[in-house]
């Protein structure tokens, strides 16, 4: 089993000068301490769940960039990138810069995208639901063919694109992990099976259910089910501790998940608990394996 941290608050004592050195010690704890994965949301607003709008919330692939570069081995990605944010071709070239600069540790993490508010405070195009799918598909397209090195035009519903260098490539091969969140039956899940590398879900009793959705979105596909790294996004309800992030991974790894994130929400401090809890974790087998 493989744990991450995922980090969606920049509310740090001391202000927003604090900001920069405490997300930095985080990110270095994390990555000294073993764990796979840190993550950061790509929000520009903070999220309900978490905070007030007005609470500080920094762009996602700038803070994964100035991680990158306190870090060695940590892998970094946005859980998730709303599609109706950046264009394609841009948001390619992103994640391929973030690749590149950090010796191959970059996620493109995606989705449909929900947010209304924070992309009609900024200005931000915000297309109904079953357009932002259709963009979803064409992103996910885009990202296949600029990583592959095909330079011929792209023509799509949406995104025109008359030549889509990607110089220089991504480093990680064949190109940087895709992972879509979301657990949506009829289109997200589709969508993992026909193009992503990693599914992200939530961790609740759904779990069993959605993957097994998931596996015969694969059969219909072509695609083997076992090739789909599970992610579940989690957090701790009590006191965090090292006994209870074990319980937590396991319950995880008894529905089929292979990489568990915890989220750190405010007032806590993860990054210790979770690489203290690193040893038994990476004992535990995920169910089917």
């Amino acid at each position: 089993m493989r744990i991450g941290l995922q980090v969606p608050s920049f509310t740090f004592p001391g202000g927003p000068e604090r900001i920069g050195p405490e997300f930095a010690r985080i990110a270095r704890e994390a990555d000294e301490g073993g764990l796979h994965s840190l993550w950061v949301m790509d929000h520009f607003f903070q999220i309900a769940i978490v905070g007030p709008p007005e609470d500080p919330m920094l762009e996602g692939y700038t803070a994964l960039a100035y991680a990158a570069a306190v870090t060695e081995r940590i892998t970094l990605g946005t859980l998730v990138t709303g599609v109706a944010y950046r264009h394609p071709g841009v948001l390619v070239k992103t994640v391929t810069t973030l690749d590149v600069l950090s010796g191959g540790r970059a996620w493109l993490g995606i989705g449909a995208a929900w947010n209304e508010e924070e992309a009609h405070g900024l200005g931000i195009p915000f297309p109904p639901l079953a357009e932002r799918f259709e963009r979803l598909e064409e992103t996910l397209r885009i990202a296949r063919q600029m990583w592959s090195g095909d330079e011929t035009p792209f023509e799509g519903e949406h995104h025109r694109l008359e030549r889509p260098l990607n110089s220089p490539p991504a480093l990680r091969a064949p190109h940087p992990p895709v992972l879509i969140g979301g657990g949506g039956e009829k289109k997200t899940l589709r969508l993992v099976a026909k193009y992503a590398d990693a599914c992200n879900l939530f961790d609740s009793p759904e779990m069993p259910h959605k993957l097994e959705v998931l596996r015969e979105h694969c059969e219909r596909e072509g695609r083997d089910y076992a090739e789909i790294e599970k992610t579940a996004m989690t957090y701790f309800e009590e006191t965090p501790s090292v006994d209870r992030a074990v319980d937590i991974v396991g319950r995880n790894a008894e529905r089929g998940v292979d990489h568990v994130i915890f989220s750190q929400w405010p007032g806590q401090d993860l990054a210790g608990v979770l690489a203290e809890a690193l040893p038994q974790v990476e004992k535990i087998t995920p169910a089917g394996r």
